[in-house]
């Protein structure tokens, strides 16, 4: 059965039934429209439930910051799996499930400066909610399979391949790189990511088809 993006409004906002915090996952690929999905999503849920009542934390914000990927040879690999602090955002994601704070700071990513910055994105107890957005919320390894224990669903946004790697080179060259080197990280490093995302899709609660990630704005 197909899903309208009102379907997955509902069923976002019904995860949170009864009171108690819900944090749904959105997973997918480099460039397969992740973020965009969340913020519309995040948005509606605001709409209809107040904007106290959700949150958006992506998962970006545990990048590992680029002198420390220098110390560890992995500069080059940016992106990857054993690039980002995955038992910190298990962390935070299992702070976030306790419910017990009443407010919890969480990491974003600045994308010009491509680094992680603390404490920047609030989410206050009220938020009952939580829509949290990664490459790799279903990687079964040990530094990843915390994550998905702590998500009450996970959804897959599966765009088409061609589409995707256009929006990927087109956000590269968006946020600095030339258009060559663009075209070499997303064809390169991306794609290896791309591949080892591919096969956790069959482990996603719902698959988000394209048609639908192709109708939604970048935000």
């Amino acid at each position: 059965m197909t899903c309208t993006f009102a379907d997955l409004v509902t069923r976002a906002s019904a995860l949170a039934n009864g009171g108690r915090r819900a944090v749904l996952g959105i997973t997918g690929p480099p460039g397969a429209g992740k973020t965009t999905l969340a913020s519309h999503l995040v948005a509606a849920l605001a709409a209809g439930n107040g904007p106290g009542w959700v949150a958006h934390v992506p998962m970006d914000g545990f990048h590992l910051a680029d002198v420390e990927l220098d110390r560890l040879g992995l500069r080059d690999r940016k992106g990857a799996p054993d690039t980002f602090d995955a038992y910190g955002y298990a962390a935070l994601l299992r702070r976030l499930v306790e419910d017990q704070d009443p407010m919890i700071y969480a990491p974003g990513f600045e994308r010009i400066l491509e680094q992680p910055v603390a404490g920047a994105i609030p989410v206050p107890r009220a938020a009952r909610l939580i829509v949290t957005e990664g490459n790799y919320l279903l990687i079964d390894d040990e530094r990843w399979r915390p994550v998905r224990s702590l998500l009450t669903e996970v959804w897959y946004a599966g765009l088409d391949p061609a589409e995707r790697l256009r929006r990927l080179i087109e956000r590269h060259v968006r946020f600095g790189k030339t258009p060559d080197d663009a075209v070499a990280w997303a064809t390169g490093t991306d794609e290896r990511n791309a591949e080892l995302i591919a096969a956790t899709r069959s482990r996603a609660d719902l698959l988000v088809e394209p048609e639908l990630l192709h109708s939604l704005r970048p935000a």
